[in-house]
This record gives structure tokens, sequence and C-alpha cells, in this order.
């Protein structure tokens, strides 16, 4: 059987991913001073305007104008790109966090209700899927190269797109590849209105290639900045919000998506925790040989510290029957949000890093949801 699966990525300039950042931002500011602090942060950017709101209990103290303008300025934002860090309004909109909510979490309650979803396969080393993890690769290749000066002409806003064909759900070619890039007005065409072919072919040669590898063949097709030019990017041409990029985030659509974003959410709240968790366990139940794909559903009620259903499912390449392997992992694991905090570490300062280029499949130590160290654990329940 064959079939086509196409994931994306944006760059760390990307609208939606600056307002991403600035919220995890201000939580790792607020963890860093109170490991307690309850923080639902959202973040909006337009036109010369970034706007920060939520709820947020804490006895830190966070100085939000530099804390934005620090970040705009490390993307790479400039008066050339269109959103200056100097001069860009900053409105500050936070207020505290209900206690109504509080009573149901201090006591070691899910932060929301919701369902949390992880997954984990052998397509790649990280254990993810192909498309979603070279998507992520070549947005990356985009900032790298324009960070070292090799593109001197690069912006910081951009996206990928990666379609891969599959064979008997293994992944067999890039059947496509997209590449939308900003820039300045140096690798203009003459009539000034498209890069020039010398542009395309280099941004082919030195971003795409090195990073799809033996992937592409001779029928491999790319796109690139099809619009012609992308000059006017960022905040100046699309507004921004925290979390709309959430397949961006996590699988690249392989599997479905709780519904719930991350950036700018404290472990409390099991949107964050419990879809770190189920990442966990898949990928530790895949490392450990008891499964090729593996996909773990949470569901959680606000108050409630028990998880109200899991459920596994490893599509047919498991080595024992799903049901026992989710009455095993229940046993072997606690699932409750305090459990998962202490278990993967997360009242610490890490979570900037993880707002862009993808919550998944990262080589990060302070990425304790990447870890395999309970592989000889479940090989053991079995």
């Amino acid at each position: 059987m064959r079939r086509f699966v196409t994931s994306e990525s944006v760059t760390e300039g990307h609208p939606d991913k600056i307002c991403d950042q600035t919220s995890d931002a201000v939580l790792d500011e607020l963890l860093r001073q109170d490991p307690n602090s309850r923080v639902a942060c959202e973040t909006f950017v337009s036109t010369g305007l970034v706007i920060v709101g939520g709820e947020i209990t804490t006895n830190g103290y966070v100085d939000l104008p530099n804390i934005v303008r620090n970040l705009l300025r490390k993307i790479g934002y400039c008066h050339e790109f269109g959103f200056c860090p100097e001069t860009c309004a900053i409105i500050n909109g936070i207020g505290r966090q209900s206690p109504d909510i509080a009573q149901g979490v201090d006591v070691g309650g899910a932060g929301d209700q919701g369902m949390m979803i992880g997954y984990a396969c052998n397509e790649t080393p990280e254990l993810m899927p192909l498309p979603i993890a070279l998507a992520h690769r070549l947005t990356y290749k985009l900032a790298e190269m324009r960070k070292n000066k090799t593109l001197s002409y690069l912006g910081p806003d951009g996206k990928s797109q990666v379609t891969i064909e599959y064979e008997n759900d293994k992944p067999k070619r890039v059947d496509s590849v997209i590449l939308a890039t900003q820039h300045t007005e140096e690798i203009l065409d003459e009539n000034k209105n498209r890069i020039t072919k010398q542009a395309r072919d280099e941004l082919i040669e030195k971003v795409i290639k090195p990073i799809t590898g033996d992937w592409i063949d001779d029928r491999t097709r790319y796109f690139v900045n099809e619009t012609g030019k992308f000059i006017i990017g960022g905040p100046q041409s699309d507004t921004g919000m925290t979390g709309r990029k959430i397949i961006v985030d996590t699988y690249g659509g392989i599997v479905p998506h709780g519904g719930g974003a991350f950036s700018g959410k404290d472990p409390t709240k099991v949107d964050r925790s419990a879809a770190y968790m189920a990442r966990y366990l898949a990928k530790n139940i895949v490392a450990s040989g008891m499964a090729e794909r593996c996909r773990i559903d949470f569901s959680y009620v606000i108050g409630v510290a028990e998880p109200t259903s899991l459920e596994i499912n490893t599509f047919g390449t498991g080595k024992v029957e799903d049901e026992k392997l989710s009455q095993e992992i229940k046993k072997i694991f606690d699932l409750t949000p305090k459990g998962i905090i202490n278990k993967l570490n997360l009242l610490r300062p890490i979570y900037l890093k993880t707002a862009s280029y993808g919550h998944f499949g990262r080589e990060d130590s302070d990425f304790t949801w990447e870890q395999t160290d309970s592989v000889d654990l479940i090989k053991k329940a079995f």
C-alpha cells in the first residue's frame, strides 16, 4: 500500500513562534525565581505591537519589556526586517489565576481537563516520524545559515514542508520539499518580483539537500519561495498568537492531537506535562523493542490527580496485547501531575528552547521526556 504523508515546520522568527517563545520566556523567568509559580501566559503580535496576557500567581517578578526586547533581538529581528525590538509597543495584560482553580491544583489535582497524546516510531534515530523530523531540520538549517552568515540574505521568518512517500507503512522517499524564507532585496531578479535562479539553486543545494540526503531522488520536487519573493515577513506581514502551531510542536499530523497547546503553561497544566509523559512512555516502549509504533492517549479532569483514561495503540506492531501493555504501564508509572513533574523534573526554567523546532525528538539533556531510561523497567515487566 502506498500513501503520502506531509508535515511542516516554521522558524523561530515566524509570528506564532515569536509568541510561543515569549510565553515560555516569561514562564522560565518565573520558574527561575519561584518554582511553584502558576503560569498561563499568552502572547499576541502584530505590526509593531506585542501584547502579553494571561493568569499568573507567583512570588517572582518579570521585567516584561526587557524580556520581550531581548528575545526579539536574539531571534534576529531589527528595523530591516520590519519589527524593531527597540521601538515596538509592549502591552502587559497579565492578571492573577483564579483561586477556584488553585484549590483543586494545590492538593495535587490536574490543572485542567483534556486529552493528551504521545507517539513514537522507529523511522528515525530519535524515534520520530520522518516527515516532521526532516521539516524541523530544514527550518533549523535555515536559521543556522542565517546566523553564521553563510546565506547573509536570509531573514528570521520562514517555513518548510516535507511530503514523504510511504510503502507498506515504511518511508520510501521524499516526494516534495517546500521552503519559504524571508530575505533581503539583494537576491531579487532584475524585475524585482522574484528571487534569482541562483538564489533558488543555492537554497536547494545548501539547505535542502544536506538535510534530505539519500531520501531524495530524481523525481523529488522542490518548491522554493513560490510566490516569487518574501521580503515583508514576521509580524509586519502576519499576526501571531501563542498555541497556533500545535501540530508543528508535536508529530506533524501523523497522529491526532489532544487540542491543548504547550507554551506559556507551567507543568501543573497537564496539556503540557502529560503530553510530555505520553511521549516519554511511547518512546521507551518503542526503544525497548515492545513495538515499532506506539501511541498513548491520556485524559484528565481538573482537580483530580489520576488520569480518567489511558489507552495504548501499537498499530499491530506490539509484542503483547495493547490492553496488557496499558495495564502494566499504569502499574509501573505514577501518572498523577505530581508524579509526572517529579519523574521528568519539570519545575525548571527549560521551556524557552522547546518553543521552536519541536518539543519532541530533540537531543538536549533538559528534554527529560526524550530519555530512554525506563527501557529495562519495561522489558522486566514483560
